[in-house]
């Protein structure tokens, strides 16, 4: 099989200066170093490999060597967060000898709240999320909202065994292996509690109440699935005058399929809440990929009144965006939207949905999903 590409070309953003790339477990990482850099002139220095991580754990100065001796215009360092302490000496070898570095991680945590010498400006950051649209010649929508977007995921005859496992993988190696939590049966009810509720403002009462632990335990939960990358939270709209907004976030697992199989479903009916759910959290994780691939600096945010009314992706102050999972948009769907725009803010609005009617009135378009994801990763939508 053809490898596939990707929309992230980290080696163009390396000529420019280091980089950390950051993405969960098993979005391709390593498959992208090896396509990028397979003629170039670099070196990799895998952290999972027990005797590198020995050698370098126990004496950090020794990369120096390391540099010295392969005389490499780019040094790879995979899964830096395993040894924190390397990046004063990435640090150091910038400055010294103008080494281009490539950080790769799968957590931010130990880098974050560790204290870790994070560079000061000195290497910039990318994230690599799971397959999008555009990299998929051959897509299916079906498949992408039920199993989601991972490589060995969606590319396997046999997704939902490879989904079971992930699942596991990362309870074992993200979690029990980096001593993040204490009690592992009360944090995998957490994370079932919090994929039943994904895409909703952040309850932590709730949810608390759900899971049987305590809202402070569960707040440190959720900080642990933002760190290690599983998840995030999209921020709210919060400039809005005529209508007061609200100030909770919400919270996204990064993957549709993991949000699947954490929250326990089996099938998703295309009639179902659920999958309007799963519709709408696809186009998010398309406009996430997209901003940051295209190193677009705008934020994703939402928008809700405290009345109800509601938007589901607003960037920054140039778009918003209302997903439906509707064959036939009308004007109830609309109604967000229409609140938005009596800000006088956003210059842009759209409605995508499964209606193949392409439409404009009162300043917002609706587009089916294919026309506006095409659209959207041909620049034609948001720059």
């Amino acid at each position: 099989m053809k490898p596939l590409k990707r929309n992230l070309n980290i080696a163009e953003l390396l000529k420019k200066k280091s980089f950390f790339l950051f993405g969960p477990r098993s979005t391709g990482k390593s498959t992208l170093i090896r396509q990028s850099f397979v003629s170039s002139d670099s070196f990799l220095i895998d952290l999972l490999d027990g005797r590198v991580h020995l050698k370098l754990s126990s004496n950090p100065a020794a990369l120096e060597e390391l540099v010295d001796l392969h005389k490499s215009k780019i040094i790879i360092i995979d899964e830096v967060q395993k040894i924190p302490e390397l990046l004063n000496e990435v640090h150091r070898l910038i400055e010294k000898k103008k080494v281009r570095f490539l950080l790769t991680g799968s957590s931010a945590r130990k880098l974050r709240h560790g204290g870790a010498n994070l560079l000061a400006g000195r290497a910039w950051e990318a994230q690599l999320f799971p397959l999008v649209w555009k990299e998929l010649k051959k897509f299916n929508l079906e498949k992408m909202l039920q199993f989601g977007g991972l490589p060995q995921v969606y590319l396997s005859q046999d997704p939902k065994e490879e989904l079971s496992a992930y699942v596991n993988t990362y309870l074992r190696e993200e979690i029990r292996a980096e001593g993040l939590v204490k009690k592992f049966p009360q944090f995998s009810r957490f994370l079932k509690v919090a994929a039943l509720s994904n895409g909703q403002l952040v309850n932590y009462s709730m949810i608390a109440s759900d899971a049987a632990v305590p809202a402070s335990t569960v707040r440190e939960y959720f900080s642990i699935l933002n760190d290690t990358l599983i998840g995030f939270n999209l921020e709210p709209w919060r400039e809005s005058k005529k209508r007061k907004a609200i100030e909770t976030a919400k919270f996204y697992f990064f993957d549709t399929g993991v949000t699947h199989t954490l929250a326990g479903t089996d099938y998703l009916d295309r009639n179902s809440d659920l999958y309007g759910r799963s519709f709408e959290q696809w186009i998010g994780m398309e406009l996430r990929a997209y901003l940051s691939y295209r190193r677009i600096k705008k934020e994703l945010l939402f928008w809700r009144s405290i009345n109800g009314q509601e938007v589901d992706f607003v960037i920054g102050d140039s778009h918003a965006i209302e997903v439906k999972a509707s064959q036939k948009i009308s004007r109830k769907h609309l109604s967000g939207l229409i609140a938005l725009r009596e800000e006088g803010v956003h210059k842009n609005f759209y409605c995508v949905s499964h209606d193949p009617i392409e439409s404009k009135a009162k300043g917002i378009t609706c587009l089916h999903w294919k026309t506006f994801i095409s659209r959207l990763w041909a620049d034609a939508l948001v720059s």
